[in-house]
């Protein structure tokens, strides 16, 4: 764990998996390591109720129906499409989901617009063809087939960034759970076994990029999943994920609860008055998302840990966010010197605080960046 960057969630939560699955005795649909309910427990955390000997900490923070609606989506035999903005913790929910029932969360195919059918089917490794001829062995399975073989679920990102005819391969497997290799004269049929499944996520702000067909709108149960608009549980996510960050630096920084509340209500402004604009032109590119605060947040505490006093300040604090929404140039500027001028400015003179130390550092970093 120690020498990976980014341990993927089977790896990271092996010791808990490994615990809950030795105490689950509900019913597992197909080769599920656990049960629905336990991998819900997973997802979202235990709670005095479930009468466990120990704590399962809360993972993904949503609503409750729309990691069972996953979860049961999965059980059946259709694909399951997690659509929202970005931000909103679809590739990490689908991440928790793979690692809950198979124990394994990289077959991935990451869509773009050079994705290939080769990247859902097979490729071939060209020295062992010329070598040996084409065989199963000089066979290249993609992430998609290799969950079908071994009955685990592949996942899908950015499915709207992939070509139609990538998409339509994917209609194909979804439909008859076998991908044909007409390219071998036996054995050219790969057929997938009990437990497999696609997790497809889809940026919700990419809608026309590349339209996701009728056909292959069937194959899948669509799960939306909403911005966060609650206080209390975006501050649990940040939290949640800083503590995360700090320990993979070994940074020991405890987060003034007050300047979080300073960067909750800075991205809830910046919300609102992009919501009441009546342009393109008077809105951050950004998407404002709570991931985006988790980024601004990260900046901030390495940024003041490697060239500050090792703690986080306001002035850091707002030197990141200027840093990380300022992505056009004027116009993010303009958005954001606004804010400051008319926001900040009066809640620092009326509520002191971190607030005057907040929008010295604004108005110092989009001053160095005009």
């Amino acid at each position: 764990m120690s020498d990976l960057l980014r341990a993927p969630a089977e790896l990271k939560y092996a010791e808990e998996l490994d615990w809950l699955e030795s105490i689950d005795d509900g019913p597992k649909p197909f080769t599920w390591r656990l049960s629905p309910k336990m991998v819900r427990l997973f997802v979202l955390g235990s709670e005095r109720s479930d009468g466990l000997d120990r704590e399962i900490p809360q993972k993904w923070f949503g609503d409750r129906s729309i990691v069972e609606r996953a979860i049961v989506t999965l059980a059946s035999d259709r694909g399951l499409l997690l659509i929202g903005d970005p931000g909103t913790g679809k590739s990490w929910l689908a991440e928790l989901l793979a690692a809950a029932v198979c124990r394994n969360s990289t077959l991935v195919v990451q869509g773009t617009a050079g994705t290939t059918e080769d990247h859902i089917k097979y490729s071939w490794n060209v020295s062992m063809v010329i070598a040996k001829g084409q065989s199963r062995e000089s066979m290249i399975p993609s992430p998609i087939m290799t969950a079908m073989e071994s009955g685990s679920i592949g996942r899908f990102e950015e499915l709207t960034r992939s070509t139609s005819d990538v998409q339509d391969a994917l209609i194909s497997i979804l439909s008859e759970k076998y991908i044909s290799v007409p390219e071998l004269d036996s054995d050219g049929i790969v057929f997938a076994k009990p437990g497999f499944s696609v997790i497809a996520t889809a940026n919700s702000r990419d809608r026309g990029v590349n339209d996701l067909s009728s056909a292959l709108k069937r194959r899948f149960n669509f799960v939306r999943i909403p911005v966060v608009t609650n206080r209390k549980s975006e501050a649990e996510i940040v939290r949640f994920r800083t503590e995360e960050l700090l320990r993979r630096h070994q940074i020991e920084l405890d987060v003034p609860p007050t300047l979080l509340d300073v960067l909750l209500q800075s991205f809830g402004d910046l919300r609102a008055s992009a919501a009441a604009a009546g342009s393109d032109d008077e809105k951050l590119e950004s998407a404002l998302s709570t991931a985006e605060q988790i980024g601004v947040l990260e900046d901030a505490i390495l940024h003041g840990n490697f060239f500050g006093e090792r703690a986080l300040t306001a002035r850091t604090l707002a030197s990141s966010l200027v840093g990380s929404l300022a992505r056009r140039e004027p116009e993010d500027l303009a958005i954001l010197n606004k804010y400051l001028h008319g926001v900040v400015e009066p809640r620092s003179k009326d509520e002191g605080g971190a607030w005057p130390e907040f929008l010295e550092g604004g108005r110092d970093a989009i001053a160095t960046l005009s």
